[in-house]
């Protein structure tokens, strides 16, 4: 029986992602991955999530040809990429500040942010983190590439390699390809060192036209890139549920506004002060913002303001006055660092300087290549606004609504702007102190600032040491989602009233949550409280009814209590939901054909093979590729031995232990069909691979007796027996068909004993009462025997067999003067 057994966690990331996508197992086509989403579904399927990241998943896949799904190694590969994109990090602040201790700041923050933490520590974060080191890697290239396109061919190489290592980067996570245009920013505000005010006339006088070309070379890649991306996942965007995106699902127009401006603030504070962190940060844990009343708008107002003079002083300055590498230096002078730095006044000509000289030595005319100048404060807080800001932008639901609220991992690139702007900031204000004091100032509240982010980082990796403790962390933040992926934890480890409690607890705080309703009643249902389970079942179906494992388990409940015809209709309904706009299409195929696998049993134990086969096809051509189906296969072959039909039995047999070559009662049946059609050898050797296969399951035992009786083999098959009864003798089948084969060779005694049995794990079965009378009766234990008797009938009166049998017992008690119950 397909019983739907795995519990949906709030949170799936990693189990859609690893534990069950197909994608990173060696039997699948490794070419899959380009076809399917981060999750293991069709890109252009209706439920998938449009997460296009092949080459992450590809990194899965190489992890599980090597260690499986030992957790080492994928966390391994995680720091270990951590580690290689703080090292091209702080290279690339040596672009901006120098060989000095600023450099050395800048790396250091970004090493030790605590905002990291879900993106190293959380495996699925690797797309966030891979993305990043192409990020970089596309970034460097094209900042070789404008050092070196006015005098070297090696330069479009470099642009080459820009485009390359971006589209590497959005093939890691999508924002990778906001690169291209973090370039462009580097290229006119950095490398050119062009104000706003000169854009306009650069473009009117056609100067610089390098420039015009780079810029040119940047947006085809970037208008390629996303238009085979678009044209890749469908033309279509994704669908996400309610709670994924709150604000995203509102009619509120105003609503929607708000709530979209605001978060960009809750991100910033987030870097700024990483103080509560949390795994999810979806349904309530960010509340919507439905009026302007709302005192959080002030937030947003003042970050905008903020932002936008940040921009505007940086863009606008026409200061005479440069810090280069924390030394202050006028109109272009040299600084003691052997960096020469310029004033705004140097560049009203709008000519590109050259990045060499020409000499003449001995004749012979030579390039000499110039030291890089530093770019000036102003230069660096333009590229890390556009570093902060335009990885973000994809997540802001501008363009296109995503699935989360707030995601940590996602702030990993922008974090990069954060920390050469805090980076930069310092560094002013150190230039700027005049007194000892406050420069020993500032530099030990930048030292203190790395310690506390430090010492956050190493406490938030404690939350992350195991599921438990990050679930309970999260609590404070998003209550709901943190108590039902707890429960899920203390469910696998076996503390049920605690998981109960979990579990209702998350229900408290959100109760139509479906998925809660539904483990809970998994929890129940295994817990034999099926009244219950049945209750909240009915529950989650009615707040999600397209939850297939829902329908199923109501339906095994229904049938298992005797209402075969509600369940019948329950298996039904579920096989007609479709698999359009799910969140997970595969796992609603497997419960989907469990449901037909179970309707088709349904007709199978009323007598309908016919029936049974039918819905048995129907479930063979919707099954998903990570279905197991053995069990399946088995059923079809029954069906088929029921109907007559041997040769389709045996395919069907045949095939069920080709998927399973250890499913025992594939080897049960088939060994039965093989006696049947008098291979009885064969038919042997197949009851023993069973019995081999589980030693300790009575019901092997119990097939390889009957067989053995058949083959009048007598004394075999009551060893056979006993050894069932011995290993089942909680279950009545093969407690009672024990008793039945002793009875057969005519070991009456021992049979006595387990007709007993049976009648004890039954004792209101009037079979059994019946059967247990006449061991009885042949055994000369005449009163006991019609005591059982009279019990039988109690229960079925009209059965003809006891009461023929009990007239015989009456005739025989009366010859020997024995008083009956006889009126």
């Amino acid at each position: 029986m397909y019983f739907s057994k795995k519990s949906i966690d709030a949170d799936t990331s990693n189990t859609r992602a690893i534990k069950t996508n197909q994608d990173l197992l060696p039997e699948t086509p490794w070419t899959h991955i380009f076809y399917n989403d981060f999750w293991g579904t069709l890109l252009t399927h209706s439920g998938s999530h449009k997460s296009y990241r092949p080459l992450c998943t590809l990194s899965f896949r190489i992890n599980h040809a090597f260690g499986g799904m030992d957790p080492w190694g994928y966390h391994l590969v995680n720091v270990l990429l951590h580690a290689a994109v703080t090292g091209f990090f702080t290279n690339f602040s040596r672009i901006l500040f120098g060989d000095g201790y600023w450099t050395l700041f800048a790396g250091l923050l970004f090493a030790s942010h605590p905002i990291h933490t879900e993106a190293v520590a959380g495996i699925v974060g690797r797309a966030d983190v891979g993305a990043c080191l192409f990020f970089l890697l596309s970034l460097m290239c094209y900042v070789k590439h404008c050092s070196t396109r006015s005098y070297s061919t090696s330069t479009w190489g470099w642009i080459l390699g820009t485009g390359l290592c971006a589209g590497c980067s959005m093939l890691w996570k999508e924002q990778g390809v906001t690169v291209l245009a973090v370039s462009a920013v580097y290229d006119v505000f950095v490398f050119h060192r062009l104000k706003m005010h000169h854009i306009i006339p650069v473009l009117y006088k056609r100067k610089n036209l390098s420039l015009y070309f780079s810029i040119g070379l940047l947006t085809f890649w970037g208008t390629a890139l996303l238009g085979a991306r678009l044209y890749w996942m469908g033309n279509k965007p994704p669908s996400f549920s309610n709670s994924d995106n709150p604000a995203a699902d509102s009619d509120s127009f105003l609503t929607r506004t708000l709530t979209f401006f605001y978060l960009p603030t809750k991100n910033l504070w987030l870097l700024l002060c990483p103080d509560t962190l949390s795994f999810d940060w979806s349904m309530d844990a960010v509340p919507l913002l439905k009026t302007v009343s709302d005192w959080r708008n002030l937030h947003t107002v003042a970050f905008c303001a903020g932002l936008l003079l940040l921009a505007y002083s940086s863009l606008k300055s026409s200061s005479s006055e440069r810090e280069c590498n924390g030394k202050a230096v006028m109109n272009g002078k040299q600084n003691t660092n052997g960096h020469s730095c310029h004033s705004d006044m140097e560049y009203r000509s709008l000519e590109q300087k050259s990045s060499f000289a020409s000499k003449e030595e001995n004749g012979i005319k030579k390039h000499v290549i110039q030291r890089l100048q530093l770019p000036s404060t102003e230069n660096i807080v333009v590229l890390s606004l556009s570093l902060l800001i335009v990885p973000f932008v994809p997540a802001t639901n501008l363009f296109f609504y995503v699935g989360f609220v707030i995601a940590e991992r996602v702030l990993y690139i922008p974090s990069m702007g954060f920390c050469l702007l805090i980076t930069v900031g310092v560094r002013a204000l150190y230039v700027k102190a005049q007194k000892r004091f406050l420069k020993n100032l500032i530099f030990y509240a930048t030292a203190s600032l790395i310690v506390f982010y430090g010492l956050k980082t190493v406490v938030r990796n404690g939350d992350w040491q195991n599921e438990e403790m990050l679930y309970r962390s999260g609590i404070k933040v998003n209550p709901a989602k943190a108590w039902g992926n707890l429960g899920n934890v203390l469910k696998s480890q076996s503390k049920i009233s605690e998981a109960e409690s979990a579990y209702r607890n998350a229900l408290y705080y959100r109760s139509n949550m479906a998925d809660m309703l539904y483990n809970l009643g998994l929890l129940l249902q295994e817990n034999s409280r099926f009244s219950e389970a049945l209750h909240y079942y009915k529950l989650a179906i009615g707040s999600r009814p397209t939850l297939a494992s829902a329908y199923l388990n109501t339906g095994i409940i229904l049938m298992n209590q005797g209402k075969t015809e509600e369940a019948r209709r329950t298996f039904l309904k579920c096989s007609e939901i479709p698999d359009e706009n799910l969140k997970d299409p595969h796992a609603h195929k497997s419960s989907v054909t469990s449901c037909l696998y179970n309707l088709g049993k349904l007709f199978h134990e009323q007598g309908h093979y016919e029936d049974a086969l039918m819905v048995y096809k129907e479930a063979i051509q919707k099954m998903p590729s990570q279905f197991a189906p053995q069990s399946l296969y088995n059923m079809m072959g029954e069906a088929y031995m029921r109907l007559s039909k041997l040769p389709e039995a045996e395919h069907w047999y045949v095939e069920s232990l080709r998927s399973k070559g250890d499913h025992i009662p594939a080897h049960l049946t088939y060994g039965k069909l093989l006696a049947l059609t008098g291979r009885k050898s064969e038919a042997e050797k197949y009851f023993l691979k069973a019995i081999q296969l589980d030693p300790t399951k009575g019901n092997c035992y119990m097939h390889y007796g009957q067989f053995l009786l058949e083959e009048s083999r007598l004394i075999e098959a009551a060893e056979m027996a006993k050894k069932a009864a011995e290993l089942d003798n909680t279950e009545f089948d093969v407690v009672f068909n024990a008793a039945h084969m002793l009875r057969q060779a005519s070991l009456n005694e021992e049979a006595e004993k387990y007709y007993e049995m049976a009648a004890g794990l039954r004792p209101n079965y009037p079979a059994a009462l019946m059967n247990l009378g006449a061991i009885l009766h042949l055994n000369g234990k005449l009163i006991e025997a019609e005591a059982n008797y009279l019990r039988a009938l109690q229960l079925k009166r009209d059965d003809v067999i006891t009461q023929s049998n009990l007239r015989k017992l009456w005739n025989i008690m009366e010859k020997q003067g024995l008083k009956t119950s006889k009126t």
